[in-house]
Formats: structure tokens, C-alpha cells, sequence
């Protein structure tokens, strides 16, 4: 579906943003690219969807060489779901949709209140102004946007900004439902959670280069101290001991009376987030 070969991009002289990235995304896949500010990821999002031109090195989509393609077939089948919403604020939901809507052909597309309720938008506002949405509600209408169109490869950045942890869910459910339909999806966000959860595959990218790439159990496993930390009652006292693994398997080494959790030391994307990319989350 993607295919990227020694990718480099400059805004000029001694502004090198891009330092030959190698990856690819298959078909279906939900593939996280992961980065901190001004790593060198919405550039490398701006060249996949045609925003940014004058690139080095080989991008194709589709199986297409994306420099050399201009058809509006080809960008007819890409739906992108952008950071900060674009949408026109004197607009209602509805009428933004339908403007959106009237790029693609009718065979291609989905009912707009349909896609809206299952956003869960409120039904109440769907014919307000954007205007007088919320950030959460602005970020229903984009996605709906993004989907409106039946795309079969899709850009979403940041998706589960603004949102409320109920909202989280839902989206999260939408995206692996897309994918369960043969949707490929390019995920850029800074949430751990939502990258752990949705993504087969996540690259971390630093300084414009990819320092790692692989899937979040493996990157996580490959990073473990092999510990569990145990807490447990004995003789009415709660306690608590790290263990390595391998004791554990010859059996608890330790006197209790009751064992209440037990919890593997393993780290969690975002300590391989910081540790790849020697930067936090902001």
C-alpha cells in the first residue's frame, strides 16, 4: 500500500528535515508513526498525501509513484483526518459534509447522518454552525469528513484529540472497524494508548531519521527486565516484592497468606518513546 525508499526532504539550505527514511505499509495494516515536535513526522505526512512536493528518494501509494501521479482517482481513495480541524465555521455539520461530499463521485459515498450518528454527534447540533461546536464535536465532523468518502487508505493525525475517554473508545472502535473492512491506516499521534492498542506495526522517528520499527509488544519485550512485582497479604500486613521471573517459575520464594496482583515490570510505549527518541510526549 506504502512504499518509501531513502526519503529526504529540505526547507532549504541547513534545514534537512528528512535523512533517507526506508519503510513500508501493507495492506490493512494500521501502522503508528510516532515522533516529538519537529521529528520530522507531519512532513513525511504532508509528502504521502501530496500536500508537500519536492522530495528525494522513491514514494509510491497504490503502487504508484506518487511524484509523478496527479489524477484525481488516485487522491479520490485517500481520506485524511487533520490535527487542527478544517472546517468552515459558519457551516453546520451537515452542510460542511455535503460540501466535502459534492469532490467525489455519489457510488463512493456515505450517508452523512448515518456517519454522524455513528460518530454519536449531536443530533441537536448536526444543522448549527461549527462555530458553536466543541472541540470534541469538531473532531466528530472531521472524522466523518475523513470517512465520508469511502477512502481506502487513511491519514489520521492526532484522531483522539479533544475527545473524552468515552469518545477515545469510540474512535478507536471505528479505526480497527475501517481496518476490518480493508482500510490500510497511517496513524501519527503523540497518545501511547491509542498507538498500543490500534497499531500492528509503529515507527519512532527522531531528528528526521527512523530509530526504531517494529511491533509495540515486540519493542516492549525486547526492552524487559524480565521482573514481576508481587503484592500480597501475610500475616495481615500488605507487601510487596520484585522478582525475577525465573524464581517465580520454581514457585513464590516467599511466605504469604494471600497473593492479591501480580504485574510484569515490562515498560510501556511511552518509555520506549522516550528512550528511542531521548524526548518526552509534549
Amino acid at each position: 500500500m506504502i512504499e518509501v525508499k531513502e526519503l529526504t526532504f529540505s526547507y532549504g539550505k541547513d534545514k534537512q528535515a528528512l535523512h533517507g527514511l526506508n519503510f513500508s505499509v501493507g495492506d490493512g495494516e494500521i501502522f503508528g508513526f510516532l515522533g516529538p515536535n519537529g521529528s520530522g513526522k507531519s512532513t513525511t505526512q504532508k509528502i504521502l498525501t501530496g500536500v508537500l512536493k519536492g522530495h528525494g528518494g522513491y514514494v509510491s501509494l497504490f503502487g504508484q509513484d506518487i511524484s509523478t501521479v496527479h489524477t484525481q482517482d488516485f487522491f479520490r481513495k485517500i481520506g485524511v483526518l487533520f490535527e487542527f480541524p478544517y472546517l468552515y465555521a459558519n457551516l453546520s455539520a451537515v452542510d460542511n459534509l455535503k460540501y466535502f461530499s459534492s469532490f467525489y463521485p455519489a457510488k463512493q459515498l456515505r450517508d452523512i447522518e448515518e456517519i454522524l450518528e455513528k460518530l454519536e454527534f449531536k443530533a441537536d447540533f448536526m444543522k448549527k454552525p461549527v462555530s458553536s461546536y466543541s472541540k470534541g464535536m469538531r473532531q466528530r465532523v472531521s472524522m466523518a469528513r475523513a470517512l465520508i468518502s469511502s477512502p481506502k487508505l487513511l491519514f489520521l493525525d492526532e484522531p483522539t484529540s479533544g475527545l473524552d475517554p468515552s469518545g477515545a473508545v469510540l474512535f478507536r472502535k471505528i479505526i480497527e472497524e475501517e481496518r476490518a473492512k480493508g482500510t490500510t491506516v497511517f496513524l501519527t499521534t503523540h497518545n501511547m494508548l491509542d498507538a498500543d492498542l490500534l497499531c500492528d506495526r509503529i515507527a519512532f522517528i527522531t531528528n528526521g531519521n527512523i530509530v526504531a520499527l517494529d511491533t509495540p509488544k515486540r519493542l516492549k519485550e525486547q526492552n524487559c527486565n524480565h521482573r514481576v512485582r508481587i503484592e500480597y497479604l501475610y500475616q495481615g500486613r500488605r507487601e510487596e516484592k520484585i522478582i525475577e521471573i525465573p524464581e517465580l517459575e520454581r514457585g513464590i520464594p516467599f511466605m504469604h497468606d494471600e497473593i492479591i496482583s501480580v504485574h510484569s515490570e515490562e515498560p510501556t510505549l511511552e518509555d520506549m518513546f522516550i528512550q528511542y527518541t531521548g524526548r518526552g510526549l509534549s
